[in-house]
């Protein structure tokens, strides 16, 4: 199970940290990714990090802003949030991929999925 916490109410301008935490299965050799569900919209990728920790992969949307980390010995990853706007308001999703190494934003290469963190940057 992923477990992701973290989320709240942020002005814009301002940081945020999420974390997902997984029980039951470790995030080491894994590829852990977030993606995110704004209100209307479909969900979309936001990032990965590789088991490796060296082949992190962002949106053009978040590059520079958002960065991914991950504790070992925490089995957590994190998702650091800087500068955050107003359109970075969603449901934040942090999921797991067992077969590939760079899935991407491609949904049906995750394995499992966190039950979201709500992320809102009013401006």
């Amino acid at each position: 199970q992923l477990q992701a916490s973290g989320g709240g109410l942020v002005q814009a301008g301002g940081s945020l940290r999420l974390s997902c935490a997984a029980s039951g299965r470790t995030f080491i050799r894994y590829t852990a990714g977030w993606f995110r569900q704004a209100p209307g919209k479909e969900r979309e990728f936001v990032g990965t990090m590789a088991w490796g920790a060296s082949d992190n992969d962002y949106a053009d949307s978040v590059k520079g802003r958002f960065t991914i980390s991950r504790d070992n010995a925490k089995n957590t990853v994190y998702l650091q949030m800087n500068s955050l706007k107003p359109e970075d308001t969603a449901v934040y999703y942090c999921a797991l991929s067992l077969g590939y190494s760079r899935p991407g934003g491609v949904q049906t290469r995750y394995d499992y999925w966190g039950q979201g963190t709500l992320v809102t940057v009013s401006s």
